[in-house]
Formats: C-alpha cells, structure tokens, sequence
C-alpha cells in the first residue's frame, strides 16, 4: 500500500506539472540547507517563481539551515520520494563535507536523485570598510602582520570555508575561520568589523557593497562579474590560480521516479532559460547553468574527487576551523 501511494502521489504529480493544475495539484516542498537571504535560498526562490509562473505548480520553501547545510540536505535524503518534496544543496554539503566529515549522515553519490545543476557562484574576497584596505596587495599586506585575522563563512565546508583556507595556502598567513548559522549575522559581524574579511558569495554582501559598508577586493574566478565589473580577478589583483565557487543544484530523494525527474528537469531548464531569470542571477554574479540529471551527477563525482586531492594536499580539518 506504501508503494502504491508513492505511485499515485507522482503521477498526480506529474500530471499537475502537465497540466498547469494550480487548484488540484498539491504543493511541492522545497528545502534550502541554509538562512532565508543567504544565496541559495535567493537563487532557489528565483529559479522557482519562474517555474511556478509557467506551470501554475506551487511551491513551499523550507529553510533548514545548520551544521555547513548538512542538517537539510540530509532531510532531502531522508524525505519521502513521491516527488512532492525536493531541495537545493550546494558544493559545501554535496562535497566538501563529505570529505570533511567522518560521520556524515548521507551520502551526496548515493542518496539522491540529481535534478539540475542551476548556478555556479564564484567567490569574493571582501573586507569590512571599517579597514583602510582598498586593493587586494594591501590586504594581504595587513594579514601578514596581523595574524589570526577573522573571517566568517555560513559554517565548516562551506565554498567560504575552502576558500578561505586556501587563500591562507596562497598566501602563507593564519587566520582564524569563524562558521555562522546564519548569514545575516556573519554579514553584520563583517560589516561591524567583527570579522572584517570574508570570501563571500556575491548575493550574500551586494546589498552592503552598494550601502559602502563593505568592500569588494578581488573575484576568484578566470573572469570578472557583471555585476560589479569594476572589481578585478584574484589573477588580475595579483593571485594567480585562486579560482574558488560555490554551485548550486536540485536533488530529489532516491526512489524518485524518473517520470517526476524528468519533467522537473525540463521545467527547471525553461525557467533557466527565462531571459529575466538569467539578468537576476547575472545581477547577483551568479552564472546561470541547466544541466541534466546525468550531467549533475559527473559533476558531483568530479568536484569530490578534485576537492579530496585539494582538502588533502592542504592538511585542511575541521579542527582547523
């Protein structure tokens, strides 16, 4: 009878997507393994509004944010695969934690049915303007005679995290990593100058990058953001190879069925695809992607696999943070 539930419910499901239902067909849960504002939950309710503007299904957002995100990825796993619950995880819980982790509670290769990769963010290296730090030679000027400088990140394995700690690789500095629960509050303590540097994700500081209560260094990735085009690449600022992101991506259970798969696919991919969808992600410094589940899949094998060859070759624990 179980199973036949689960049958019933996804081919509701389905049909509802199908058929733009928005009075029959029953809500599907989103969970967001980090705060409401931080970037996943932006760039999930983004990509989701488009999707329910096209298809007429609705959405609920779940914000289960703790732990690097591993608490609500780990309650994507563990959700009942009927396609009414999926969730967005990102490179923090899906890879680096499991390396990170001995006693990790789900398994980011076997416990989820990939969806689509959506975005990958690159990271920004930011400090408090409470500093009198302009450039990025400056700032490394300043972490070389003044160690065990601060830096926030949404929590242990977070992009932040690893970008943090190989920055301090780079650079031959100490600093001292402090993982927040909730992003508002790392942002506040940047801002304060509490813990003035921070490599962040774009959407999470932009609104205090336009406010002049944090500065904006250097972006690690081979090219610069549209949306503070301005701002020069770790390379052009002085750091060649620092090349760190976050990327985001939909996952369902596994057990899933792969009609429910597939057609969440397809309207993902539409909604990427949304011309006004993409300027908002470009506006945030996110770079918009649709790939399929398989695609998905390769890729989270082959960010494990560069990362574990990374975490290793730096000595990088959690004891560190």
């Amino acid at each position: 009878m179980k199973n036949l539930s689960k049958i019933i419910g996804a081919l509701l499901l389905f049909i509802g997507l199908n058929t733009n239902a928005q009075n029959t067909a029953k809500p599907i849960t989103v969970i967001i393994p980090f705060s409401a504002g931080s970037a996943s939950d932006v760039i999930t309710r983004i990509l989701f509004e488009q999707v329910a503007t096209n298809t007429s299904q609705r959405f609920i957002f779940d914000n289960k944010p703790a732990t690097g995100g591993n608490l609500g990825t780990a309650a994507i796993a563990r959700a009942e695969p009927d396609g009414f619950t999926i969730g967005t995880s990102a490179s923090g819980p899906l890879v680096i934690n499991k390396i990170l982790y001995p006693d990790l509670n789900y398994d980011p290769e076997k416990d989820f049915q990939p969806i689509a990769l959506i975005a990958i963010l690159p990271n920004v290296v930011v400090v408090s303007s409470t500093l009198n730090i302009n450039t990025l030679a400056e700032l490394n000027d300043y972490l070389r005679k003044t160690p065990d400088v601060a830096y926030g990140s949404v929590g242990n394995g977070s992009s932040q995290h690893l970008a943090g700690a190989y920055y301090e690789q780079l650079i031959g500095v100490k600093m001292t990593h402090i993982p927040y629960r909730v992003t508002a509050n790392l942002v506040t303590d940047l801002v304060a100058g509490r813990a003035p540097v921070s490599f962040q994700l774009l959407p999470n500081v932009i609104g205090q990058i336009k406010a002049g209560n944090v500065k904006p260094l250097a972006v690690a990735s081979n090219k610069r953001l549209a949306a503070i085009p301005n701002v020069p690449t770790a390379a052009e600022a002085g750091i060649k190879g620092y090349e760190t992101a976050a990327w985001f991506a939909i996952l369902a259970p596994k057990g899933t069925p792969k009609a429910v798969i597939d057609r969440l696919n397809k309207d993902i991919v539409k909604a990427s695809s949304d011309p006004n969808v993409r300027a908002r992600f470009s506006d945030l410094g996110a770079e918009p992607q649709a790939s399929s589940p398989e695609e998905l899949q390769r890729y989270i094998n082959s960010e494990i696999k560069k990362w574990t060859e990374i975490i290793k070759k730096g000595g990088i624990t959690l004891e560190k943070s």
